[in-house]
Parts: structure tokens; sequence; C-alpha cells
């Protein structure tokens, strides 16, 4: 299994598990990222944070520790 911290620029992979507990998991939940979405990588910052993201139609921008809770494929 790898997280989307390790997908690399203009890949598009599908979330398969959410780690992490209570409010972090929530809010990333909120954010519309979810099982089985799919997540398109659009930029990662020269240090790795953060990662731009593309999901369901809209962008956004995740932390390094926040991306390493989704695991995808």
């Amino acid at each position: 299994m790898k997280t989307l911290k390790e997908v690399a620029c203009g890949e598009t992979v599908t979330v398969t598990k959410l780690t992490g507990e209570g409010p972090v998991k929530r809010r990333i939940m909120d954010m519309g990222i979810t099982k089985g979405i799919q997540i398109y990588v659009r930029k990662v910052a020269p240090l790795g944070d953060p990662v731009e993201v593309t999901v369901r139609g809209y962008e956004l921008s995740l932390r390094k520790a926040d991306a390493e809770m989704i695991q995808v494929d």
C-alpha cells in the first residue's frame, strides 16, 4: 500500500483507506476525500509540503502529514 504522500506529480489514484483518528480523519472526509474517490496530484512543493490535488472537481492543498493518512491504489 502506498500513501498519497508518495504519489508522483500528474498521477491519478483511487483512495482505498483513510487512517488517522478522530477530528483529523473527519476533516479529511469533510474535504471530500473518501474511500473509492479519485484524486489527481497536480503539484508537489519543492520540499514536499504541501501537495496540491484535485478532488471531486475542486483543488485542495494537503499537508504532508495529512497526505500520509490517505492510502491509495
